[in-house]
């Protein structure tokens, strides 16, 4: 399972952060030889996208972008609200409605989004 983008967008409808997560997995390198026997399939992959807002901020939306299989998405958003709220507004040098540069914010987030695509879900106590 893959989440695959996380956005925050300023009530003003500015994107003030992104972070493009997924990485495609590094295969071993593969020879071929002339001539190539290619066989070309249709896949019908979706994307799940989550919108979230909390009361606490008004105007700011958390998008995420995930495969539709992923769990605890709710929880995600949650889990990306507290960190951007610890992270960004706690900072003393974030204006709000101003793009989020970070590190602890980056770091953080980079850590609840593995976090969430190994265990699949989100916990209370994450």
């Amino acid at each position: 399972m893959a989440i695959f983008s996380v956005y925050v967008v300023n009530k003003a409808g500015g994107l003030i952060y992104q972070l493009d997560n997924y990485a495609p997995r590094a295969e071993a390198e593969k020879t071929f030889s002339y001539p190539l026997d290619l066989l070309l399939k249709l896949h019908d992959e979706r994307v799940l996208v989550a919108f979230g807002q909390r009361d606490g901020i008004r105007g700011i939306k958390f998008v995420v972008l995930a495969d539709p299989r992923q769990g605890g998405i709710d929880s995600l958003l949650r889990k990306i609200y507290e960190i951007y709220s610890d992270f960004a507004l706690k900072n003393p040098f974030y204006s709000l409605e101003m793009p989020i540069r970070c590190e602890l914010f980056d770091q953080n987030l980079k850590l609840a989004l593995e976090v969430a695509e190994k265990a699949g879900t989100f916990g209370p106590g994450s």
